[in-house]
């Protein structure tokens, strides 16, 4: 994008836009929102950084089912498909378009409950959260290597002194039904309190195969979470988070012709069966400081299999076409975290720790299909039948050691100082056999010392109103691609690290009633890792690999804002913007230069805006609309974009301090958008590349009921 236009538009954005920084209120100001990601608990007034922060007043609306469905909320904030749930997000256009193949390495970070299910977003559904904080931007001293472009940081409710329940229900288009149910209270004997909270959804999907006559696209989702809190005394306080998820999806996204009704014989799977558990332990009672545990352990089991040529017999003729592919994925994670805080109160505010992390995750891999033409065609007079089954193993152990200064010059001038290093090694393993026979197999041992951190300024020069400025470090660590027909020179890709310089300014205004909160960044990024793919094999789809390379030099520009306004006791507005410009230089493949473009899925804008009408006795409504910009599918030879798109999302209904009774609809004039695409061969016999894409969701209605106790 030229600089002026950019500059004029970014400009427009800023003037006018909001975050949906969203808390439960019901006074007439906003409230305060603490933010609890960073290594320090800080209110959002004072923390140097751009954050969004969703509260239970959007994760817990009618409609929303999972994280899917507030992405849209989150300025720079983007989510790329091929899957049933959105996996892979990106943040200012830094992350992972996905994953088919190798080592997990993800650029965002997405803990829920202090456990890391980076990569692996499908089990954040959104019953019973309290809340989702965004942290933009390179978190490298918050949490390092996995945090290049930015953090999302989800939380479950918590237990309560007081018992309390709730139960919902709900019912919609596609035969959508859900039930959730929590119940909450103290454990006197125990000096303790518990909650648990279940939830179930399943609906037939949106895609309708027209071959089979049935739904492909189902959803089943499950969810069990339970939150122990013990506090004794004020000196000590420990927090047991456990969770289990069994998300058992259809997979059947693609077609021919870009529509919802597919053709596949063998419609694939997208499942996900996760269990996870984090014990945070706090002990004051030391005059040196604060101590602070947190140990995780988290085990995933997915699959992930799709019907390669999309299609059947009949739809193929008098072609045999028939490929299928399947990947089994177990991946476990444990990790220890250790800090030691100064007291509160101390002029110079320090905190020092340690983190460790073992990553383990095996991949079980089968593909192979059928191509054949007629007898006597006298343009093709060949065909072929293959199979390739690839067994992996990996591991990754990450150590890292981590400090943290705070302080003020001046009453109004803070200043905040961190520094984190990290020492990360991998070790990874596997054997193919093609078509009966051994093919090969792979062996990586990568070693990379990586270091980031971040310094910033804020100057509260008034009753909340301040500014900041920060320049921060990130880094990501190297890895290495897997597909043999790639040249030597390809087969591994270096670290990337990042300098990102932000300032912003932050107010509440107007006796509390107006919220405004601004940022502008500069990334400059060296040795950036690009994602790319080709079709080895015409004729074959599951050739198609992908590889990652490092193209030398990088940018990601922009802005983000945030309104919020309560205009009258009754009426709340807001409005939420991110303006984005990036381009990557001096990248190749084949050594052919690629011309310097905007990276992939990084739109140049997106927004959302909403109203909010509480009315007396109970009743209440919300409006809200989302737009994207377009934005590149991915790098070359894929050098096709989607369209820009916006979506108008409303609800309304009643509610007491018992009871609720809302309806809703979610793309409410059944906009066509894509969420992912790929550009590659797909129909015999010529098999000529063409853009194939994954829809969003289309029209969604329903209705919610709940009761509270």
């Amino acid at each position: 994008m030229p600089v002026r236009p950019f500059v004029r538009r970014a400009s427009a954005v800023a003037a006018c836009c909001a975050a949906l920084s969203s808390s439960t209120v019901v006074a007439s100001d906003l409230g305060e929102i603490v933010v609890t990601a960073p290594l320090r608990a800080q209110p959002v007034l004072e923390l140097p950084a751009s954050v969004t922060v969703l509260g239970p007043d959007v994760l817990g609306a009618a409609g929303a089912q999972h994280l899917e469905d507030v992405l849209a909320l989150v300025p720079n904030l983007n989510w790329s498909g091929g899957s049933s749930r959105p996996r892979y997000l990106q943040l200012r256009g830094i992350g992972e378009l996905e994953q088919y193949q190798g080592a997990p390495n993800p650029s965002v970070g997405f803990l829920l409950d202090d456990v890391d299910f980076s990569g692996l977003g499908m089990v954040a559904t959104l019953f019973d959260l309290e809340r989702i904080e965004v942290l933009r931007g390179p978190q490298g001293t918050r949490y390092g290597a996995n945090a290049l472009g930015g953090l999302v940081y989800a939380r479950s409710r918590e237990p309560e002194d007081t018992f309390g329940a709730e139960v919902q229900a709900g019912f919609g288009r596609f035969d959508a039904r859900s039930f959730g149910a929590s119940v909450t209270g103290p454990i006197a004997a125990l000096d303790s309190a518990v909650r648990l909270a279940v939830h179930g959804y399943r609906s037939d999907g949106a895609y309708e195969n027209r071959f089979l006559g049935r739904p492909t696209n189902a959803r089943d989702e499950r969810t069990a979470r339970l939150r122990w809190r013990y506090a004794p005394d004020e000196r000590l306080g420990v927090d047991v988070a456990l969770l289990h998820a069994r998300l058992d999806n259809g997979y059947d996204a693609f077609a021919i012709d870009n529509s919802r009704r597919t053709l596949s014989d063998r419609p694939g799977e997208d499942s996900q069966h996760a269990t996870g558990a984090s014990v945070r332990a706090r002990w004051s009672g030391w005059h040196a400081g604060e101590l602070t545990v947190i140990a995780t352990h988290a085990d995933s089991d997915s699959v992930h299999a799709y019907d390669g040529d999309w299609g059947n017999a009949r739809s193929w003729a008098p072609y045999v076409y028939d490929f299928d592919y399947r990947a089994d994925r177990d991946r476990r994670t444990r990790s220890l975290e250790m800090r030691l805080a100064s007291p509160s109160g101390a002029p110079v505010g320090w905190l020092v720790g340690a983190y460790a992390q073992r990553l383990a995750e095996t991949i079980a891999e089968t593909s192979g299909g059928t191509l054949g033409y007629p007898p006597g065609d006298p343009a093709f007079d060949f065909g072929f039948t293959t199979s390739a089954a690839l067994a992996s193993r990996y591991r990754a152990d990450s150590l890292a050691a981590f400090a943290q200064l705070d302080g003020e010059f001046a009453p109004s001038l803070a200043w905040s100082a961190g520094l984190r290093a990290e020492r990360r090694r991998a070790r990874y393993a596997d054997a193919t056999v093609t078509d009966g026979a051994p093919a090969g197999a792979n062996s990586f041992d990568p070693r990379d010392s990586m270091a980031g951190g971040h310094a910033s300024l804020t100057w509260r020069y008034a009753p909340n109103r301040s500014a900041y400025a920060s320049l921060a470090r990130g880094y990501k660590a190297g890895g290495f691609n897997l597909s043999g027909a790639l040249p030597e020179a390809r087969r591994r890709f270096a670290p990337e690290s990042l300098w990102n310089l932000e300032v912003g300014w932050k107010a509440v205004l107007a006796d509390g009633r107006l919220r405004i909160e601004t940022a502008a960044f500069h990334m400059l990024r060296d040795d950036l890792q690009i994602r790319t793919g080709e079709q080895l094999v015409p004729g074959d789809p599951n050739t198609f690999v992908f590889y990652t390379g490092n193209a030398a030099t990088g940018r990601n520009s922009g802005l983000e804002a945030s309104v919020r306004w309560r205009a009258t006791p009754a009426v709340e507005l807001g409005l939420a913007a991110g303006a984005l410009s990036t381009r990557f230089r001096d990248f190749a493949i084949d050594g052919e230069p690629v011309p310097d473009r905007e990276q992939p899925h990084a739109p140049a804008w997106q927004a959302a805006a909403d109203a909010i009408w509480r009315g007396a006795g109970g009743w209440h409504a919300r409006v809200e609309a989302t737009g994207t910009a377009a934005f590149r599918f991915d790098v070359p030879p894929n050098d096709t974009r989607s369209r820009p798109y916006v979506l108008v999302h409303a609800r309304a209904g009643y509610e007491t301090p018992r009871w609720s009774a809302v309806a809703y609809v979610r793309n409410a004039f059944d906009r066509e958008y894509a969420v992912r695409g790929f550009f590659f061969g797909n129909e015999p016999p010529d098999f000529p590349n063409r853009l194939y894409v994954q829809l969003g969701a289309p029209r969604e209605w329903g209705v919610q009921f709940g009761y509270r106790h």
